[in-house]
């Protein structure tokens, strides 16, 4: 027989009257133990959002930083970079690290092939070591830019082996250096100073200006 949820105490028998007690109780336990339970999880969603929030800003933070395109050098920009070229012996020829850096645009020809080259498809600071022979650096010596000019076109100018002189030609302004003398004739070289040579560099890139 089931037992009633509470019988009037009235027609109820001592026994039953016990067992109805202690059913009401295990409810009121029961109740107040579900009500601790739902609060607890109140208390704790707040928690729960403020942790999820944290981390899904710093998963987009990651991958912010993880996947920002790195600038890449093309034709057609403009680049500041650090260099110092080399001859095979390691002897440093020319270098402007730790003063301005040299600007160029490039594809422009404004440098020469070989160091222009390097330079393309280089990322902001990356340093690069290259090796260029004649044909990407100043090419090679021509004789027919060897010639020899009379002293009385020095007028009465003092003429030295070593000396500079700048010419015009074309045009174009030619620099040339005497490398011999007679008792009539100067020799002047106007070939590049470094035409012929096979030339280390070390070219760092610092400013990128997309074209």
């Amino acid at each position: 027989m089931l037992l009633p949820n509470c019988l009037p105490e009235s027609a109820a028998m001592p026994a039953v009257l016990e067992k109805c007690k202690l059913i009401k109780t295990r409810r009121r336990l029961s109740i107040s133990k579900a009500e601790s339970m739902a609060k607890s999880k109140n208390t704790h969603k707040p928690v729960l959002i403020v942790a999820a929030i944290v981390i899904i800003a710093l998963v987009a933070v990651y991958l912010y930083a993880t996947h920002t395109p790195t600038p890449v050098v093309a034709s057609g920009d403009t680049v500041e970079v650090y260099y110092t070229g080399m001859f095979q012996n390691g002897t440093i020829f020319n270098s402007n690290v730790g003063q301005q850096p040299l600007q160029f645009t490039v594809g422009s020809g404004q440098v020469i092939t070989g160091f222009n080259n390097a330079v393309e498809g280089m990322t902001l600071n990356e340093t690069r070591n290259i090796t260029l022979s004649p044909d990407e650096a100043y090419g090679y010596a021509n004789p027919n830019m060897i010639i020899s000019i009379p002293l009385s076109a020095f007028g009465n100018h003092t003429v030295s082996i070593g000396m500079t002189i700048s010419e015009t030609s074309g045009g174009q302004q030619l620099h040339g250096i005497i490398t011999a003398m007679n008792s009539s004739n100067a020799i002047v070289d106007f070939n590049p100073p470094l035409a012929g040579k096979t030339l280390l560099f070390s070219i760092k890139v610092v400013g990128i200006q997309t074209k």
